[in-house]
C-alpha cells in the first residue's frame, strides 16, 4: 500500500459517501480508473453504484474511461463482485475488468456477499492483474457498513437518532415534542435522513406529533427516504401527514393488526402494510421488522422516535449506532430521554465522535 493509494482510496470513499441512501438494496460503491503512467496521475473514469443499485459503480467508470483503461489502476471502495447473471445484470464486475486490460485493482473493503467472497479476486490474480485489498479498510468498512450488516445479520444497520435537553428531557411531561435544538443540528438531521434508505418511527411518534419525516434541505427533497412506522394495533390516523406524501415517498406500516389497518385505512398508493407477529408482552418483534426491511432490500435504517421505543431497540440489541444530539435550554421536567436498557446500552458503547452543531451538542455512539 501507498501514499498513493491512500489518497485515490480517500476520494473514492468520499465519492461513495454520495451514494448512501440511494443505492438500495445494494450497497454505496464508488471506483476511480487512474492513469498512474504519467506524473501527476490522471483520473480516466468515476463512477458510483446509480440509484436502485444498477448500473454498479466499476461499470459506470470503466464505462467513461473506456480504451483509455488498458494498463491502468482501478481504486473500488468494496470489492468488485464476481457472480452475476448475464441475462438479468450483464457482466460482473470482475468479468468487465479482466475485459478492459486494467494491470492493476486496489480494494478498500472486502465483501461478504456470496457475490464476491474472493472469489473474484482470486480470477484477478489468476490473470496476472496486481491486486491489493485493505486500503483503510477500517473508512470503507464504516461506509459499507449497511450492506455487510444485511448480508450477514439479515437486517439493516440500524441507527437511532435521539434528542435531549441537558438535563435529560426528549419530551414534555404529556408526551409532545420539545424544540430541543436548533437549525445547524435540524439541518444534520436532515442530511441523516438522506443517508438512510429508511426511517423508523413509533405510532406514538405520529399520533403526538403528526411528522412528516422527510428531508427539507433544498433540493434534496427525493432523497426522503421510505418511512417506516411501528404501530402494533393499527391506529394510524387515515390523515396523517405521512400518508399524504406516500405517492412521492413510501409508508410502511407494521403492525399486528393488518385487517383493522386495512379497514381504516382502503388502498393507498406508496402505503404498504407489512404483517408482523407479536413478542410476549404483546409488542412487535422489533427483530422480525428489522429482517423483514432487510429482505426488501434495505441497508441503512435511521430510527427517529420517542425514549420508549429506543429503549425497546436497546433491550433487544438491534442498535449500531446512536447518534444522540444536547440542546442548549434546560426543560425543568419532562420525560427522560434515556430509559434503562437505552443507558446500559450507552455505558458500553464506543464514543466515536462529538462535536457543536452551532449551540447544541453531538454525541456518537457506536454499539457494539
Amino acid at each position: 500500500m501507498s501514499d498513493l493509494d491512500t489518497a485515490f482510496m480517500r476520494a473514492a470513499l468520499a465519492l461513495a459517501r454520495r451514494g448512501l441512501g440511494r443505492t438500495a438494496p445494494n450497497p454505496a460503491v464508488a471506483a476511480l480508473v487512474v492513469d498512474e503512467s504519467v506524473n501527476p496521475p490522471v483520473v480516466l473514469g468515476r463512477g458510483v453504484t446509480a440509484p436502485s443499485g444498477r448500473p454498479h459503480a466499476e461499470a459506470v467508470a470503466l464505462g467513461q474511461a473506456g480504451d483509455a483503461a488498458r494498463g491502468a489502476t482501478i481504486y473500488v471502495t468494496l470489492e468488485p463482485c464476481a457472480e452475476r447473471s448475464s441475462r438479468d445484470f450483464g457482466p460482473s464486475c470482475t468479468d468487465r475488468i479482466l475485459a478492459t486490460g486494467l494491470s492493476r485493482v486496489v480494494i478498500g473493503a472486502a465483501d461478504p456477499s456470496p457475490h464476491a467472497t474472493g472469489k473474484g479476486i482470486a480470477r484477478l490474480r489468476a490473470a496476472g492483474i496486481e491486486v491489493v485489498e485493505g486500503v483503510i479498510a477500517g473508512e470503507a468498512e464504516t461506509l459499507n457498513a449497511g450492506h455487510i450488516t444485511r448480508i450477514r445479520q439479515g437486517r439493516p444497520f440500524t441507527f437511532l437518532k435521539l434528542a435531549q435537553t441537558p438535563d435529560g428531557f426528549a419530551g414534555s411531561p404529556e408526551g409532545k415534542a420539545l424544540a430541543i435544538t436548533g437549525e445547524d443540528a435540524r439541518a444534520y438531521v436532515h442530511r441523516l435522513r438522506a443517508s438512510a434508505d429508511a426511517l423508523i418511527t413509533g405510532i406514538g411518534t405520529v399520533l403526538a406529533d403528526d411528522p412528516q419525516l422527510d428531508c427539507r434541505l433544498p433540493g434534496m427533497g427525493y432523497l426522503t427516504p421510505t418511512r417506516v412506522v411501528l404501530d402494533t394495533h393499527g391506529r394510524m390516523p387515515p390523515h396523517a401527514r405521512l400518508l399524504a406524501t406516500a405517492a412521492q415517498a413510501p409508508v410502511v406500516i407494521a403492525t399486528a393488526e393488518p385487517d383493522r389497518l386495512l379497514a381504516s385505512l382502503g388502498s393507498r398508493e406508496g402505503v404498504d402494510i407489512l404483517a408482523v407477529p407479536r413478542m410476549a408482552g404483546g409488542h412487535l418483534d422489533l427483530a422480525a421488522v428489522l429482517g423483514a426491511l432487510g429482505a426488501r432490500g434495505i441497508t441503512r435504517a435511521m430510527v427517529e422516535a420517542g425514549p420508549t421505543l429506543a429503549d425497546a431497540l436497546a433491550e433487544a440489541a438491534l442498535l449500531d449506532e446512536v447518534i444522540l444530539l444536547t440542546g442548549a435550554a434546560k426543560a425543568g421536567q419532562g420525560l427522560p430521554a434515556l430509559r434503562p436498557h437505552l443507558a446500559q446500552c450507552l455505558a458500553r458503547a464506543t464514543l466515536r465522535e462529538t462535536g457543536a452543531l452551532g449551540p447544541d451538542q453531538l454525541q456518537r455512539f457506536e454499539v457494539s
